[in-house]
């Protein structure tokens, strides 16, 4: 149960992450480079790498996201098991009888000759 807490936990961590990644994006191609200091961010990383930079990191946060959830969907509980202890459940079986024990074997009767 910890572990899928955790695994929640970080699947909501990454999936903020990537929101913020998708809104530093620009659809008209201005994005990161246009938002943080106009032509002194095109002059680090250049507007297309900052684009490719940007569009290769929604891939992999959104591939992230899946594996998590595949990961945390697999090792949940199922809510509709019953847990029962087979040792500790009673058994009671039904008494056994013993075949009935005849007082004389049976010989086929003998035939003339």
């Amino acid at each position: 149960m910890q572990t899928f807490i955790f695994l929640m936990v970080v699947i909501i961590a990454v999936c903020a992450i990537l929101a913020l990644v998708i809104l530093s994006q620009n659809p008209k191609g201005g994005g990161l480079s246009s938002t943080f200091g106009g032509s002194g961010g095109g002059q680090m990383f250049g507007v297309q790498r900052t684009n490719e930079f940007l569009d290769k990191a929604t891939w992999t946060l959104a591939g992230i996201i899946v594996a998590l959830i595949i990961t945390a969907n697999v090792l949940m509980e199922n809510p509709y098991a019953t847990r029962t202890n087979v040792e500790s459940v009673p058994v009671e079986l039904p008494p056994v009888q013993a075949p009935a024990q005849d007082a004389a074997p049976a010989t086929p009767p003998a035939q003339g000759n």
